[in-house]
């Protein structure tokens, strides 16, 4: 079996969203719980976070908005930007746990430490834009871990596969003129689900033009067509890109229990995808595969999806 890594803090149970939010701790209480009773947290490699330097942050967002977070979350503020981005005094602390964590998992994977990891992180980040949160995400995690790869572990190509049920719009917006990342997702079609982004003609511009490949499903849509798509479209741009490192932004939010898309995929679609994803890193990164978590609210099915996840991960499915 591969050694994977697991990043969890109970640090970050601190970001309180308030008790009708749909990205709440118990996300991660719920993905643990699934992890233990199935006996997989021995097997693992335990990560706890360390706070991400200013300094990788700053690769990807405006100096400004990250004060600006900074600030509001010292004042006491409990929404920013728009009224779903719910946060309290440490929300900005946990935000630089989330990706300072994500960053300690990638260093042990290219030391050799560990093959691939799961990092169980919160606040999400794919949405996050150079200057803007949105849609419960702050600091862009998976573009964070990107530029670090780049900058301190000298990775010329990473690819980006993005399969939350909602268009990662932030990461797109960052990399969108980067031939360097391959951006990936595959995502309910935007004339029905937030943030209204990821349509098929968005393929970067300048000198990422062809680097960016957005995957529209129509609600209703399951497993069948999951498969076909990213046979016909994921697959082969890989193949061209090859890149070095993949990283996932992970979205359990697609399931057809989970009530924040219309997009059907049951728990054996997601197992299908995960396994695909491990078979591509093998082929082309080595093995090397970080997975960042972002949204999926469905509280009573997150043990299953994670349990499974990271068992695929390993290879013991």
């Amino acid at each position: 079996m591969k050694k994977t890594g697991f990043l969890y803090d109970d640090r970050y149970l601190l970001h309180d969203t308030g008790p009708y939010h749909p990205e709440r701790p118990e996300r991660l209480k719920m993905i643990r719980k699934g992890l233990e009773e199935a006996g997989l947290l021995p097997m693992l490699t335990p990560i706890k976070a360390s706070r991400a330097q200013q300094k990788w942050i700053e690769a990807v967002h405006n100096i400004k908005y990250i004060l600006r977070f900074e600030e509001s979350c010292l004042y006491g503020l409990t929404e920013m930007d728009y009224p779903d981005n719910q946060m309290c005094g440490a929300s900005y602390e946990i935000a630089l746990l989330a990706a300072g964590g994500i960053l300690d998992t990638i260093k042990l994977m290219m030391e050799g430490k560990i093959d691939n990891a799961f990092c169980a992180v919160r606040p999400p980040g794919h949405h996050a834009e150079i200057d803007k949160s949105m849609g419960f995400c702050y600091f862009n995690n998976a573009a964070v871990a990107a530029k670090y790869l780049q900058s301190e572990w000298n990775i010329r190509k990473v690819a980006i596969i993005d399969f939350d049920v909602h268009h990662g719009n932030g990461t797109q917006h960052i990399f969108e003129r980067d031939p360097s990342v391959f951006y990936y997702s595959i995502h309910e079609h935007p004339s029905f689900a937030f943030p209204g982004t990821g349509r098929e003609f968005e393929k970067g511009t300048d000198a990422g033009l062809g680097y960016t490949l957005n995957t529209p499903v129509l609600p209703g849509q399951g497993d069948a067509e999951y498969k076909k798509l990213m046979e016909r479209d994921l697959f082969p741009a890989i193949d061209g890109f090859s890149p070095e490192v993949i990283l996932l932004s992970t979205g359990f939010d697609a399931h057809v229990d989970d009530d924040m898309s219309g997009i059907n995929l049951s728990t054996e679609g997601y197992s299908w995808i995960i396994g695909r994803m491990v078979e591509l890193a093998d082929k082309y990164s080595d093995g090397r595969l970080i997975s960042i978590l972002e949204g999926g609210y469905c509280l009573p099915r997150l043990p299953e999806l994670g349990k499974n996840h990271v068992e695929m991960l390993m290879g013991k499915k």
